[in-house]
C-alpha cells in the first residue's frame, strides 16, 4: 500500500480518487449481475446521469460551505424553493422561460447571501441558520404557489419546452457536459484563486487567517452565495429532468449531497475538500439510487442506507484525521 501511494500517477490522480472509480464500477458489475434484466445498461446509466445533474450542483455548492468548517442543511428545501416558485411565475403569471429561468438561480442566491448573512456577520451558528433557512424555504413555497405543486412546460411544448435541452438534446447528454465545465470551474475557483484558498484556510484555522489581516467575514459569506447559486442551478437540472415539483419537499437531498461531498474527500471539520472526489462520490450515491429502486426498495429503505453512508463517510474522515493528528 505504500508503494502504491508513492507511486507517480496515483499521486497525482489521488488514491481516494482511484479507490472511489473502483467502487463505482464494482457498484455497476454487481447491480448488473445480481439484477440482469432489470437494470439494462442504457436505462441504468442515464437514470444515474439524471440524478446526478441536480445532486451534483447541490454537491458542489456545500462543498465550499463544508470547505470553511460550516454545514448548510437547507440546500434541498431551496432548490424546491427555487424550482417552485420560478415555476409558478412562469404558469400563473406568465413569465417567459428563460426570465424565469433566471428567477431560479436569483432565489438560490439570495437563500446564499441570507445564511451566508448571518453565519459571517451575524455570528449565528451554522447549524441554526441552516436549519432555519429550511424552513423558511418550505414555508415562502408554500405560500407563493398558494401549496400547490408547479408543472414545467414539457419537451413538446413549442414556446417553452426547450430547457429541457440542458439536459439532453437529441440523446447528447448535454447536462454532463454542463456539469463537468462547472466542476472544473469550481475547482479553479477552490485550488487557484485567492478567494479559494482563503476558504480553504478558513476552515483549516480561522483565527489564524483573520489575525493576518484577512476579511474572513467576506469569504465565509461567498461560501455560502456560491452554495445558494448552485442550488438554483440544481432546481433548473431538476425541472428540466422530473418537471414536476411539489412544496415541502427537499429535505431528503441534503444528506445525499453531503455524502457525496465527504465521501469524495471534503472534509466536515473543514480545511480541505476535494472538486474531483465530490463529481465521483456523487455518481456513487445516483447509482446507488438507481440499484436500491431497481431492487424494489422504498423510499424509507433509501433513506436508511443514505444515513448509514454518512456516518460511515464521517467516520472515516475523523478516523483518518486522528491518525494524522
Amino acid at each position: 500500500m505504500e508503494k502504491l501511494k508513492h507511486n507517480p500517477i496515483v499521486k497525482k490522480l489521488g488514491l481516494n480518487r482511484i479507490l472511489l472509480v473502483g467502487i463505482l464500477i464494482l457498484m455497476f458489475v454487481v447491480f448488473r449481475a445480481a439484477l440482469g434484466s432489470k437494470f439494462p445498461i442504457a436505462d441504468s446509466i442515464k437514470s444515474t446521469l439524471n440524478y446526478v445533474y441536480f445532486l451534483g450542483f447541490l454537491s458542489l455548492g456545500v462543498t465550499f460551505v463544508i470547505a470553511t468548517g460550516g454545514i448548510d442543511f437547507s440546500i434541498g428545501p431551496v432548490m424546491f424553493c427555487c424550482a417552485l416558485i420560478s415555476g409558478y411565475c412562469m404558469t400563473s403569471y406568465g413569465v417567459p422561460c428563460i426570465l424565469s429561468m433566471v428567477i431560479c438561480i436569483l432565489v438560490g442566491t439570495c437563500f446564499g447571501i441570507f445564511n451566508g448573512w448571518l453565519v459571517s456577520y451575524m455570528s449565528v451558528p451554522a447549524f441554526i441558520v441552516s436549519m432555519a433557512s429550511m424552513n423558511i424555504a418550505k414555508g415562502l413555497a408554500s405560500v407563493f404557489t398558494k401549496t400547490q405543486s408547479v408543472s414545467w412546460p414539457l419537451g413538446n411544448d413549442p414556446e417553452n419546452g426547450w430547457f429541457r435541452n440542458i439536459v439532453s438534446y437529441n440523446g447528447f447528454p448535454v447536462g454532463l457536459v454542463i456539469f463537468l465545465a462547472v466542476a472544473v470551474l469550481c475547482g479553479v475557483v477552490l485550488y487557484r484563486t485567492r478567494p479559494g484558498r482563503y476558504i480553504l484556510c478558513l476552515g483549516s484555522n480561522s483565527e489564524a487567517v483573520r489575525l493576518s489581516g484577512v476579511n474572513t467575514k467576506k469569504w465565509r459569506m461567498l461560501a455560502y452565495i456560491i452554495c445558494g447559486l448552485m442550488a438554483g442551478i440544481a432546481a433548473l437540472f431538476f425541472v428540466a429532468t422530473y418537471t414536476t415539483v411539489q412544496p415541502g419537499y427537499g429535505d431528503q437531498y441534503n444528506n445525499e449531497a453531503i455524502a457525496g461531498c465527504v465521501m469524495g474527500g471534503t472534509s466536515m471539520a473543514g480545511g480541505l475538500a476535494s472538486i474531483g472526489g465530490t463529481v465521483i462520490g456523487v455518481c456513487i450515491i445516483s447509482l446507488l439510487q438507481q440499484g436500491i429502486m431497481a431492487f424494489g426498495l422504498g423510499k424509507g429503505q433509501q433513506m436508511i442506507i443514505t444515513g448509514i453512508i454518512v456516518i460511515v463517510a464521517v467516520y472515516a474522515d475523523v478516523s483518518a484525521r486522528r491518525r494524522k493528528n
